[in-house]
């Protein structure tokens, strides 16, 4: 059993990267990675804990890009953190994440929530972005869910602030494959992803984005449908794509989602997909 697709308290997860590879241990995973969005800075905790606790790891990062009119989610793993062209993609991303986040909050200020700059700053784990600012209003207890306050409140004030765009994938895609890495295409029937689309151009938009620099998809996922599972299966076939698959574990900010099983054990990534990835990145 392992788990390609996890995210920790550097992005919006609720376990560290090192309680990550900990209950990686305590579940029985072979095998794991840590795709906080647009962020490296837990890999190198969680790839200290797990080589102390014999956990395979693989680093890894899920990465926002524009396609079309779509935003989709990429996971990119097993990268050279240090090569020259990631280390430039990564900060023109973080760039786009981090700058103008006062303009957010003074925009959440205006639709009347009382929230400012310094209580943000106390619920930055890492990066002062929006994140920090979805942890600061979950603490708040205000008295609705967290898709409202992204909906109503932290989206609309990150367009405002002219920080909603994302690199395009034709500019990101082929960085990640000159860094050693390789990407896959996260949960691609949802509103972040091709929801909406036919079939057809659903796979002719693989196609291109294929050309840009994909090399798999997601094979499975906690609430893909049968329908979307038997897509992705005939896609990976089809075109050859490298298969992923993993729980969008976030803890407790994603309720009935477990590491490793999904939801009610309804995952089971094989362990031959670690064993692919490994290969096509150059290690044993």
């Amino acid at each position: 059993m392992i788990d390609l697709h996890v995210h920790s308290t550097v992005s919006d997860g609720s376990y560290t990267p090192m309680e990550l590879i900990r209950l990686a241990k305590e579940k029985g995973l072979e095998a794991v990675t840590l795709t906080d969005h647009e962020s490296i800075a837990g890999n190198g905790e969680a790839a200290d804990e797990a080589k102390k606790l014999g956990v395979n790891f693989i680093n890894g990062m899920e990465m926002t890009v524009a396609y079309e009119d779509h935003k989709l989610h990429i996971v990119c793993l097993g990268f050279d953190e240090a090569n020259p062209a990631f280390k430039q993609l990564y900060g023109k991303i973080r760039h786009n994440k981090e700058k103008n986040m006062d303009q957010v909050v003074a925009y959440i200020q205006n639709k009347g929530l009382d929230i400012t700059m310094d209580m943000v700053r106390s619920h930055a784990a890492v990066h002062l972005d929006r994140y920090a600012i979805m942890r600061t209003l979950v603490a708040m207890n205000l008295p609705c869910p967290i898709k409202k306050l992204w909906d109503e409140y932290l989206n609309p004030g990150l367009k405002a602030a002219g920080v909603y765009g994302d690199i395009s994938a034709e500019e990101a895609l082929p960085v990640i494959r000159k860094a050693g890495g390789v990407t896959s295409l996260a949960h691609y029937h949802k509103d972040i992803g091709m929801k909406g689309w036919s079939w057809a151009k659903k796979e002719e938009a693989l196609k291109e984005l294929m050309s840009f620099g994909l090399d798999g998809m997601e094979r499975y996922y906690p609430n893909y449908s049968s329908e979307d599972g038997e897509f992705a299966a005939r896609m990976i076939e089809k075109y050859n794509m490298l298969a992923t698959g993993g729980t969008d574990f976030h803890g407790a900010n994603r309720r009935g989602i477990e590491l490793g099983t999904g939801h009610e054990g309804n995952m089971n990534v094989p362990f031959e997909f670690y064993e692919k990835i490994m290969a096509r990145i150059g290690c044993k």
